[in-house]
């Protein structure tokens, strides 16, 4: 792909201004996403590939942002796994947690083929989008989606239940990360394969844990993740939210770029990150609530930063959300792209 500042930028190369996109940037604060979700289910726009590929592309046109994200969910891999799942209006729901089962590998009947809906939509994507539109790819990271299967509903306290079946069940927590890690492999391979320019691994849940604890047990499945699409020449984004101090052990045989959620300065950041990984980051989306004077106020303070880092990509620390003004996401993307970043 010729004339993309967002995979130049995951290059290490020099550019004018750093790349921007933002997470959960297809809905939400989007218009035209809205209006196609009052028609459609959650379900419906992602298994139809014309509605998906549709959806990934309306904050290209509508926002101007530099790089377009694959409209799915994290949640595919345990269905994909046999677990039953439902979207309600208070988040996912899996009719199945493993929490309740003595022996929850036995629950598990992985068929990658449940998932060949995504890669349809991905070709749609591919043969739709502008000229010179990277397409990010996807997964969940094995601890958040691990949480989110043992604890059957996302829970606002930290998922209790998920976390005390970690701790009393080491081997069996070891193997379902091993079923997990497998699918995700297999799942981001045919992500590469159908067309994605880039890949980005959520651990949305990454504090739940002492660092040391969720070094130990989820990191070599991050590595191995890691390998596989590095082995086949796709940048590698992993986003590890609130990991804190646990920064300074993000190297690069990680990631090839990290994203940085708000509660960690992005300048502090870059003091704990290995130097020759690039960072993402890190505007808290709650900001963009406030008037467009403030929100200006605070994105210049990134301009020094910027002007130095040319191995940045302008991003939120977590993912938009339910109400901020359009025009605010919109003013946000039109700012970092018409800044003077004096590179």
């Amino acid at each position: 792909m010729q004339n993309s500042i967002f995979l130049d930028t995951l290059k290490g190369e020099k550019t004018s201004r750093p790349p921007v996109w933002f997470m959960r940037q297809a809905g939400r604060v989007l218009p035209s996403y809205l209006e196609l979700r009052a028609k459609h289910s959650f379900w419906q726009m992602m298994s139809d590939p014309g509605l998906a590929a549709k959806v990934t592309l309306l904050p290209v046109y509508d926002l101007g942002v530099d790089a377009a994200i694959l409209f799915s969910d994290i949640l595919v891999i345990p269905y994909a796994m046999g677990m039953g799942l439902d979207f309600t209006d208070h988040g996912p729901k899996f009719d199945r947690p493993l929490k309740n089962f003595k022996n929850p590998m036995t629950e598990l009947h992985p068929d990658p083929d449940k998932l060949q809906y995504i890669y349809r939509a991905i070709d749609e994507i591919v043969t739709t989008r502008p000229e010179n539109t990277p397409l990010i790819g996807f997964a969940g990271a094995p601890l958040t989606v691990l949480c989110y299967m043992l604890e059957g509903l996302s829970n606002k306290s930290g998922f209790p239940d998920a976390i005390s079946f970690i701790y009393k069940n080491k081997s069996i927590t070891e193997k379902l990360i091993e079923a997990i890690t497998d699918l995700t492999i297999e799942y981001a391979m045919q992500q590469i394969a159908h067309g994605i320019d880039s890949f980005q691994l959520f651990e949305t849940h990454g504090g739940l844990l002492p660092f040391d604890f969720y070094k130990s047990m989820f990191f070599p499945s991050i590595k191995k993740i890691s390998r596989v699409v590095r082995n086949k020449s796709i940048p590698f984004i992993y986003f590890p939210k609130d990991i804190g101090t646990g920064f300074r052990h993000i190297t690069p045989d990680i990631c090839d770029f990290v994203s940085v959620d708000w509660q960690t300065p992005v300048t502090e950041a870059r003091k704990l990150v290995h130097p020759d990984v690039g960072l993402q980051g890190n505007l808290d989306p709650r900001l963009l609530f406030a008037d467009q004077a403030v929100i200006e106020k605070e994105l210049a303070k990134y301009i020094e930063f910027g002007q130095k880092e040319y191995k940045w990509i302008f991003n939120l620390g977590h993912g938009f959300i339910p109400g901020i003004p359009f025009e605010n996401a919109k003013y946000i993307a039109d700012w970092v792209k018409t800044t003077n970043w004096n590179r």
